[in-house]
């Protein structure tokens, strides 16, 4: 296993850098776009990486730091996430935004990340809280029809679509969707 590589980013092409070693031997790397954006060459890099084995090919994913090689190894551990989606999902963001997007179980948040989908980004929420140790809710993922008027009314007024989502549940639901969204009104500020 390729655990680590330090050497000369020598040139890119695409998302794939080719990092030369001082013992002469070079790897074709996957680099996140910080990577990429900042490349001046050759630059020196150390990268933690993951060495995908598959029948036809080995794939080198590179991270610049623990934190984030940890974050890819929990998202592969979602079923369904094979090391590319994971990777994409790492170079869309960084391990602080997405754990937060999981502990306020933000399905928009996933479903801007290139390729995701609602049912994906739904099980990878349900599958990282439970690693995370966070507590997941379905509710907190599906809004009501009187929810989402609440929501829509609110940002028609020119709040955040989550900022108002996060103080739905604070709402009693027995209320009609008039007082829900003078509640709203008095919560939001």
């Amino acid at each position: 296993m390729i655990g680590k590589i330090k050497g000369k980013l020598v040139e890119i092409e695409g998302n794939v850098g080719l990092i030369e070693t001082t013992s002469g031997l070079s790897y074709n790397v996957f680099l996140p776009p910080t990577i990429i954006a900042h490349y001046q060459s050759p630059t020196t890099i150390d990268l933690y990486t993951y060495l995908q084995v598959r029948e036809d090919a080995l794939m080198l994913f590179g991270f610049e730091s623990k934190a984030t090689y940890k974050l890819f190894l929990q998202l592969i551990s979602v079923s369904g996430v094979g090391p590319k989606t994971a990777f994409g999902i790492i170079s869309f963001t960084n391990p602080e935004k997405l754990t937060k997007a999981v502990k306020e179980n933000d399905i928009d948040y996933f479903i801007k990340v290139p390729g995701l989908g609602k049912k994906m980004a739904m099980k990878i929420i349900l599958e990282l809280s439970q690693k995370i140790k966070e507590n997941f809710s379905l509710e907190k993922m599906y809004l009501s029809e009187e929810d989402k008027m609440v929501v829509d009314a609110l940002v028609s007024l020119g709040f955040k679509a989550q900022q108002v989502k996060k103080i739905l549940p604070k709402i009693p639901k027995n209320l009609s969707v008039e007082e829900r969204i003078k509640k709203a009104l008095q919560m939001v500020k």
